[in-house]
C-alpha cells in the first residue's frame, strides 16, 4: 500500500503550497506524518437514534409533494437495500401480536419532523427482531406517546415505530448520498442506547465496567460478562464528569480507545461536543451545565450537552471532567489540560485558525443531534451541512473524509438483520430465544479482556443497521457499499490510516469490516473534487 505524507498548514506554507495565509493564525508546529491513504484529517460526525430505512428506506425515490424540497435522483443512482413494495405493502408488522400498533411502513410528513423517542432497550431491540422475522416492532420499540403539540400526531399506537423520511425531509442527506459514498450494511456493534454506541466508535469495547455507583441500587445498563466482570449495554453518565446527574448509576471503564492511540503516536485528535463549554452564556440566559438552546424548528428548548453522549469522559486517560477549556486555539488537538475535550465551537474556531486535528469527532448540541423527542432532521440537518459546506471551502478538504454515523437506532424499525458475530445468554438477551442471542455452545468471535479467549457475555451483536455515509473528494460519487461494517469500522479506519494497530482487549475493531471501498485511491488526484454546497434549511444542492 502507498504512503502519503500527512502536511500541517504551516509545513505548506514553507512549501510554497497555495494556502490562505489567513489560515496559519495559529497552526500546529511542522509535522511529518505517514498515512496509508491520502487522507489526513478524518471528521465523524456523529448522530443520534436512526435506522437505515427511517432515513434511507425508499432511497432514492420521494413523494414530491407540493411545497417541499424536491429529490430527483440522478441518472444510474444505484438502488439500497430498503423497503420493496412487499414490505410498504404487506409488511410482516402487520404481525395481531403487535395490537393496534400493527401497521405497515408509512411517510412522516416534513411538518412532522419532530416525532415521539421510541424504546431502543438493548432487550426490547432483540425482542422486535423476533428471530429474525423482523415482525415485533410496535409491540417491543413502539412508543404511542411523547409526540409534542406542535406537530401533528400521526398515529396514537406504538405504530409510529414504522415512520420513515424521504428525499423531502432528510434532503441534505439524500443529496449527499448522491455525490459521496453510503453504505447500506452497516450495523451497531451491539444492540442498545447511546452509551454503548458512543463507545464502540471510539473503542469497539464495552466491556470493563468499572468504578461503578449507584445511589438506587443496580443498574438495568449493566450486565455481568461471564468473567467476573461487567459489560455495558444501556444509558448512565460518566462517574467523574462535573455535569453527570446527581443521582443514579454511574461509572467508568477500563481498557484503551482510540485516543491513546492517537496520543502514542503523537497525533492531534479531539471530541468536540455541543454544549461541553461551561464558561458560555447562551442568548436565552442559561450557561454552565444547563445550558440550553431552542430550536428554530420547534421552538422548543433543549440542553445542549448529554454526559452519556461523551464517550471519552469514561475513560481515567482521556476524561476532562471539570471541562477544563483549552489553552489557546492553536492547542486545540493537543495535549494540555482539556485532554482532547471541547465544545463544538472550538471545533470551527480552529478550523478556521488553520488547526484542523487529525482525527475529530463532532457530536452537536442535542437540539441538533438527530435524537427524536429533543431534536429533529431538520435540525440535525442545518448541523451537518454547516460542518461539511464549511470544510468545503477550507484548504484542508482535498485530504479530508468526513464520516456520518449513528450511536443507536432509536428501535425505529430497520428489516434487515445483520449476523450474529458476538452471542451472548443474559437476562438482558432475547434475539434467538428467552435469554439467548445465538445458538447455545457457539463461541462469539470478540474475546473479553479477562476470558482467556472465551465469549463476551452480555454483548449481542451485530444490532439494528444504521446509516453510514462518507463525504470526501476521495469519496467514489453515488456510490452505494454493501460491506458489512460497524460502528467499530470507524476505529479501524483511523488505525489503518495511521499505522497504529489495534485497542486489544476483545475491541470489535480487529473483525471490524473496512470502509475503504468507499473511496477511490487509484489516482494520485481525488476524482470527486467538486464541491457540493448544500443550503441548510432546505438540503437542497446550491448553484
Amino acid at each position: 500500500m502507498r504512503s502519503f505524507l500527512s502536511v500541517s498548514v504551516s509545513t505548506a506554507m514553507l512549501m510554497g503550497m497555495a494556502i490562505d495565509p489567513s489560515l496559519a493564525v495559529a497552526a500546529q508546529a511542522p509535522s511529518a506524518v505517514t498515512t496509508t491513504t491520502p487522507i489526513q484529517h478524518v471528521v465523524v460526525i456523529f448522530g443520534e437514534n436512526i435506522s437505515f430505512d427511517h432515513y434511507f428506506g425508499t432511497y432514492p425515490k420521494a413523494l414530491n409533494p407540493p411545497g417541499q424540497p424536491r429529490f430527483v435522483a440522478l441518472p444510474n443512482t444505484p438502488a439500497v437495500n430498503g423497503l420493496t413494495p412487499a414490505l410498504l405493502t404487506s409488511n410482516p408488522n402487520l404481525n395481531p401480536t403487535n395490537g393496534a400498533g400493527a401497521t405497515n411502513p408509512f411517510r412522516l410528513n416534513r411538518n412532522q419532523a419532530l416525532t415521539a423517542d421510541q424504546n431502543h432497550g438493548a432487550l426490547a431491540e432483540q425482542q422486535s427482531f423476533d428471530n429474525g422475522l423482523m415482525d415485533l416492532f410496535p409491540s417491543k420499540t413502539g412508543n404511542a406517546g411523547g409526540t409534542p403539540v406542535l406537530y401533528p400526531a400521526v398515529t396514537n399506537t406504538k405504530g409510529m415505530v414504522m415512520g420513515y423520511f424521504d428525499g423531502n425531509t432528510v434532503t441534505g442527506y439524500w443529496n449527499y448520498a448522491q455525490h459521496f459514498a453510503m453504505n447500506d450494511n452497516s450495523y451497531n456493534t451491539q444492540f442498545g442506547p447511546s452509551t454503548p454506541g458512543a463507545l464502540n466508535v471510539i473503542s469497539g469495547q464495552t466491556n470493563g465496567v468499572i468504578a461503578s455507583t449507584s445511589v438506587n441500587g443496580p443498574s438495568s445498563a449493566v450486565v455481568a460478562d461471564g468473567q467476573g466482570g461487567l459489560t455495558d449495554i444501556g444509558d448512565y453518565d460518566p462517574l467523574a464528569d462535573v455535569c453527570s446527574s446527581s443521582t443514579g448509576y454511574h461509572a467508568d471503564l477500563s481498557g484503551k480507545n482510540v485516543g491513546d492511540l492517537l496520543n502514542a503516536a503523537g497525533l492531534s485528535w479531539g471530541w468536540f461536543n455541543g454544549g461541553f463549554d461551561l464558561t458560555i452564556t447562551n442568548p436565552n440566559g442559561t450557561t454552565g451545565c444547563k445550558r440550553s438552546t431552542i430550536s428554530p424548528i420547534t421552538g422548543l428548548a433543549e440542553t445542549d450537552y448529554v454526559p452519556h453522549h461523551q464517550p471519552f469522559q469514561y475513560y481515567q486517560s482521556t476524561k476532562n471532567p471539570n471541562h477544563t477549556r483549552p489553552s489557546n486555539i492553536a492547542s486545540i488537538g493537543l495535549t494540555d489540560a482539556a485532554n482532547h475535550q471541547y465544545d463544538i465551537h472550538d471545533w470551527f474556531d480552529a478550523l478556521a485558525a488553520g488547526n484542523l486535528p487529525a482525527v475529530s469527532y463532532l457530536k452537536a448540541q442535542s437540539y441538533q443531534d438527530g435524537h427524536p423527542g429533543n431534536s429533529n432532521p431538520l435540525d440535525e440537518q442545518a448541523f451537518v451541512v454547516n460542518v461539511v459546506n464549511t470544510l468545503q471551502k477550507s484548504a484542508f478538504w482535498s485530504s479530508t473524509a468526513v464520516i456520518i454515523a449513528y450511536d443507536d437506532s432509536d428501535g425505529w424499525y430497520d428489516h434487515q438483520m445483520g449476523p450474529i458475530v458476538n452471542g451472548s445468554f443474559t437476562t438482558a438477551d432475547g434475539l434467538t430465544g428467552t435469554n439467548s442471542c445465538g445458538t447455545a455452545g457457539t463461541t462469539p468471535v470478540l474475546p473479553g479482556p479477562n476470558s482467556g479467549g472465551q465469549s463476551v457475555q452480555g454483548r449481542c451483536g451485530f444490532g439494528v443497521r444504521t446509516p453510514f455515509l462518507v463525504i470526501s473528494p476521495w469519496a467514489k460519487p453515488n456510490y452505494v457499499d454493501a460491506t458489512l461494517t460497524d460502528q467499530s469500522s470507524v476505529v479501524r479506519f483511523i488505525e489503518d490510516n495511521w499505522n497504529l494497530g489495534r485497542i486489544g482487549g476483545g475491541s470489535a475493531d480487529a473483525q471490524a469490516g473496512v470502509i475503504t471501498n468507499m473511496f477511490d485511491f487509484s489516482k494520485t488526484t481525488p476524482q470527486n473534487s467538486t464541491a457540493v454546497i448544500l443550503d441548510p434549511v432546505t438540503g437542497l444542492v446550491q448553484p
